[in-house]
């Protein structure tokens, strides 16, 4: 039986980040009270989390019925641009992320299960279309983040992920990969160093 963090609702739920730009570690996290749970991430997952629920608050605004409003922005009241709750002792390292829509409860419901390491048994004799073919058995996680917020919540959540991830290192104009305040390698300058300033 897994080990389950529930926030059902959250007092504070946000993506944020520790150390400079090009260093960072992102994590994701939840607040009730004095129970905090922190979960390391990698920046993508904070950027495509938050874009998700976006898109999924924008289509329950464009369809589904529902009994409470939907704001389309982040409520002024809702904004949260504190740093993460210290200190920041790391749950676990997130893997597989899952979003939601509880209907009943008119909940974004995000579930976060840690990194798995599967181990496959592989015969010598396989060939490479045998080897897409054999069964993979995930195991039980040890523990998981589970988060039922409001949608109001959730659309903060949503803009504090894409300022997060928007705070980074400044991009290359030329081919736009991020640029370390020393410059960088840049592929379309022929090997030269590209400087930021």
């Amino acid at each position: 039986m897994p080990v389950v963090h529930r926030f059902d609702p959250p007092d504070r739920f946000v993506p944020g980040t520790v150390g400079e730009p090009g260093q960072r570690t992102f994590f994701l996290q939840a607040r009730a009270g004095s129970r905090i749970a922190s979960v390391a991430l990698e920046k993508q997952q904070v950027q495509i989390l938050g874009e998700r629920i976006g898109e999924l608050l924008d289509e329950l605004i464009a369809g589904e019925e529902t009994r409470d409003t939907i704001p389309a922005m982040t409520p002024v009241s809702m904004i949260d641009a504190e740093p993460l709750e210290q200190p920041i002792e790391e749950d676990f390292r997130a893997g597989t992320i899952t979003l939601s829509w509880d209907a009943a409860d008119e909940r974004v419901v995000v579930e976060v299960f840690p990194v798995a390491e599967v181990e496959i048994e592989v015969p010598l004799e396989a060939a490479e279309q045998e080897l897409a073919d054999l069964p993979i058995e995930e195991p039980e996680p040890e523990e998981l983040l589970l988060v039922r917020m409001p949608a109001a919540m959730a659309r903060a959540f949503a803009a504090r992920a894409e300022s997060v991830v928007g705070a980074g290192r400044e991009p290359c104009p030329f081919c736009g990969s991020p640029m370390d305040p020393s410059g960088h390698l840049c592929p379309r300058a022929n090997g030269y160093r590209r400087s930021s300033g």
